[in-house]
């Protein structure tokens, strides 16, 4: 199967949908060294007048070292026969697995040596524009400080769509 690139705006999947319940694969670094995990927090937007994602790494996380050594990763989607390759990326650190030969996904590079996997269905594309750390002080909502008992608070990233492939 090859890639289609289809504009942003021609994105035919619900972005909720996408993110909090098929999850995807954030991915950083180039096919010689990467790593990928798998989330579910996250969004697609448009800010300062860019299509953009917006991704959420704790520094804990070695995908995080990836995300802050280049600017370029993707966000992978997958069909539901692939979700237990997904929970394996989740559940378990790059740092002592090699995920890839674990669950048999096939890393491959696409633009600016981005890598994403040949069982992707869909894939974006993002240069990240912005980050910002988290702030305990901004929760205005104080139950959303439940999901940090570690105080291991996330690093917001806004990356702006490059490319939208879809698998043809």
């Amino acid at each position: 199967m090859t890639w289609n690139e289809i504009p942003p705006e021609h994105l035919a999947d619900n972005p909720i949908q996408l993110i909090a319940e098929d999850w995807t694969l954030i991915t950083g670094g180039t096919l010689e060294k990467w790593n990928t995990m798998t989330a579910s927090w996250g969004g697609l937007g448009v800010i300062w007048n860019r299509p953009v994602t917006f991704i959420f790494v704790r520094p804990t996380r070695y995908t995080y070292h990836f995300l802050e050594q280049r600017v370029w990763h993707t966000l992978s989607f997958f069909d539901e026969e692939h979700r237990s390759k997904l929970t394996h990326c989740g559940n378990v650190s790059g740092r002592d697995h090699d995920k890839a030969a674990e669950t048999g996904l096939v890393p491959e590079a696409i633009a600016h040596e981005a890598v994403t996997f040949a069982q992707a269905r869909l894939v974006i594309l993002s240069r990240t524009i912005y980050f910002q750390d988290l702030d305990a002080e901004g929760f205005v909502d104080p139950s959303i400080s439940a999901n940090y008992p570690k105080k291991d608070y996330h690093r917001l990233y806004v990356g702006e769509i490059e490319k939208v492939l879809v698998r043809q």
